[in-house]
């Protein structure tokens, strides 16, 4: 018996269509000499260090650094992947060979792998990569299985990596954890790869922001009519303006000059050059991309998007798979398009017209098979599920993802690009237009209505200057200057911290080290040197709010005052994404084989216990003003809700009597809201005191 093990339960179903059909049992197909089964996702996991030692379940900073070689791995607390797996060791007892259909990247590699290493499988085993469900290219797969030992590399990879995380985060999380604790603070000291250079990145645009001071600068803009034609057009500097570093007006008299030279002035068409603006329809979504439009559109957390995404996949079986880090599809997909704008059009009566005026005849860009990862975009089923069962968040996403899709077989957007020099007094104005001369697939993404549309749109004199020919006169029928200054940097919000945990390369300090984070990334559509993956960006960005680290001012993102202090009192190495982008060096080493998963271990946990030998030595001091309490003056905690996300500040004295409570707003104490507590009471003027002497009011 050849036994299939897929990563997931929609691949198994796939393979099982490939390989003729099969007969549903309890956790597995029945085909005939072939049994395939599925896993949902890792179905083990590393043992905790308690579950090696019971005396690591006390934190003690004599016990670390805590490592252990070799380490193994078991079943995730998960009641239906426990029940899973032993379908998958019943079935992997009675086989006499092995496919690993795991995902064709290192983590899908590992997923597999690991379940044959702790199933201590001494079959032969074969290896089948598949990206796309497409019963065309599974077949075409089948038959071209290879031995798995090829891809041992990638499995060391993932390990090195899943092993790395763990070491780090456990050991530097007790570490600075018992260190700030020894100085006096309060709670667990949360330290990873990942999430504390993210935190690293919204401190610093914090105070980047805060210590902005603006600079003045002028902007000299003319109002210019040449026959039938008017526009406006910005001043160009010439050699002896007094400019700034960036080559700005800074001088408010110069600026008023030049304006009292141009106005009424004659003016001539120094050059006037219209280039065809041709635009092809956005890539479908993948995961992040998805993420950061539904943040924008519909406020909605990635953590929210991921959820709701999960449901149209796993329950309404509306889209594809929804974790994915690709905007491509495979070229054999392309013979789906009739059955999934006619699903759409079934299931989204809002965007019915636009997926019926598609033409499934285009092949764009979108279809490229050479560019589809381990997996291909995320992208609507030909499922016939009524869209009226879906929750009115489900219906925004997969709208978003049906409109992405139907915009593939749109005509592309067409306009004229038009740049013009203007001359007058002896001074240089630029200006630049676009007109649309078909819209074409934007029409998807605007407010006019689909139905309206015949093909051809052109934008309004003020917008148009094709017209313009060079050496055409005309006048200078006003000037102004305008006095503007520098702005600072924005605050991060959901939308802008996702898209800059694509980049995060570029924050970095050393060249070396820089140029590994962008080259990890070399081929990935959307990613130039990033941190985290699209499938856990979101569940560290909770994190980090759910500990306190981060919090939201309006729609912005800002460090809480624990967020501060943690930044503050760890190493620079810490807070920003350097370790990832050694980690890449020395996993490219594993892949060549130059490398191994135990020696790098040995590296990791020296550098541990380096940073643990210099935690020993000089502590760590937590230094964070917090909120005073305005009942007895102790500092203010903040506390996170019982079953619940939120948090609320409550006095440090309250062991003392001190009851006193306000609510959290953007990660300060809401004076606002006060929460009275149980021993609290008012004085006839308003003021609170402690229900026992002793306190200052």
């Amino acid at each position: 018996m050849r036994l299939f093990i897929a990563e997931k339960p929609e691949l198994a179903r796939a393979i099982v269509a490939g390989l003729g059909g099969g007969a549903r049992r309890e956790g597995y197909f029945d085909c005939g000499e072939d049994r395939v089964t599925w896993c949902y996702g890792h179905m083990l996991k590393l043992l905790e260090p308690e579950d090696y030692d019971p005396r690591y379940g006390k934190w003690s900073m004599d016990d670390l650094p805590i490592v252990h070689i070799p380490w193994r791995r078991k079943p995730t607390e998960d009641a239906g992947r426990q029940a899973q797996l032993k379908i998958i060791l019943a079935l992997l007892a009675a086989a006499s060979s092995v496919v690993h259909a795991g995902d064709p990247d290192e983590e899908g590699q590992l997923l597999v792998d690991e379940i044959l290493a702790y199933a201590r499988c001494r079959l032969p085993v074969l290896r089948l990569l598949i990206n796309d469900n497409n019963i065309t290219v599974v077949r075409r797969q089948l038959a071209a299985l290879r031995d798995n030992s090829d891809f041992a590399g990638l499995s060391a990879a993932a390990e090195a990596r899943c092993i790395g995380d763990q070491l780090y985060g456990f050991n530097m999380t007790r570490g600075y954890t018992l260190a700030a604790q020894a100085r006096g603070h309060q709670g667990v000291v949360s330290v990873g790869r990942v999430q504390t250079p993210i935190l690293g990145l919204v401190v610093r645009r914090c105070r980047e922001n805060a210590a902005h001071r603006p600079v003045p600068y002028f902007v000299v803009e003319g109002l210019f009519v040449f026959g039938g034609t008017r526009f406006s057009a910005r001043y160009r500097c010439a050699a002896g303006d007094p400019v700034d570093g960036e080559g700005r007006l800074s001088s408010a008299d110069h600026a008023t000059r030049i304006t009292d030279a141009v106005r009424g002035g004659a003016a001539k068409i120094l050059s006037a050059v219209t280039r065809p603006n041709r635009t092809p329809p956005p890539l479908p979504y993948n995961l992040l991309k998805l993420q950061i439009d539904a943040s924008r559109l519909f406020g909605l957390k990635p953590d929210e998007v991921k959820a709701i995404t999960q449901t149209l996949r796993e329950k309404h079986r509306l889209i594809t798979y929804n974790r994915s880090d690709c905007e491509y599809l495979s070229a054999e997909q392309h013979g789906d398009a009739p059955a999934v704008l006619a699903a759409i059009a079934r299931k989204a009566p809002n965007l019915r017209a636009a997926a019926t005026r598609a033409d499934p005849s285009v092949r764009g860009r979108a279809f490229n098979s050479a560019k589809v990862s381990a997996h291909h975009a995320i992208i609507p089923t030909g499922s016939a599920t009524d869209s009226a069962a879906l929750r009115e968040d489900e219906q925004h996403i997969y709208g978003l993802i049906a409109r992405a899709y139907i915009a593939q077989f749109w005509p592309e957007h067409r306009a004229a690009q038009t740049e013009v020099l203007v001359a007058v007094a002896g001074r240089r104005f630029a200006a630049s237009a676009t007109a649309t001369t078909a819209p074409g697939w934007k029409v998807l993404y605007g407010d006019e209505p689909i139905d309206s549309i015949d093909g051809s749109r052109e934008h309004g004199a003020g917008d148009d200057l094709r017209a313009l020919v060079e050496g055409q006169a005309g006048t200078c029928s006003s000037a102004t200057a305008e006095r503007t200054q520098t702005r600072p940097p924005a605050l991060y919000t959901m939308p802008t911290l996702l898209a800059d945990l694509t980049g995060v390369a570029r924050y970095i300090r050393d060249s070396h080290l820089r140029e590994l984070l962008v080259e990890k990334d070399d081929g990935k559509a959307g990613e130039h040197g990033g941190i985290g993956t699209p499938a856990t960006r979101d569940t560290i960005i909770k994190a980090l709010f759910d500990r306190g680290y981060l919090a939201e001012r309006g729609h912005s993102i800002v460090a809480a005052p624990d967020g501060l202090a943690l930044h503050d009192a760890l190493p620079p190495a810490a807070t920003y994404p350097d370790m990832t982008a050694v980690w890449h060096e020395q996993q490219k080493a594993i892949l060549g084989g130059a490398y191994d998963v135990e020696t790098f271990v040995h590296d990791l946990v020296g550098h541990i216990a380096d940073e643990i030998a210099t935690l020993k030595r000089n502590g760590l001091d937590m230094q964070k003003s917090a909120p005073a309490c305005l009942v007895c003056g102790k500092p203010m905690r903040r506390i996170q809700k019982k079953r619940s996300t939120g948090f609320f500040w409550g006095c440090s004295g309250f062991a003392e009597g001190c009851d006193y409570t306000v609510g959290d707003r953007g990660g300060q104490p809401d004076r606002e809201r006060p929460r009275r507590g149980r021993r609290q009471r008012r004085r006839p003027s308003g003021r609170r005191t402690p229900a026992r002497p002793g306190g200052t009011p």
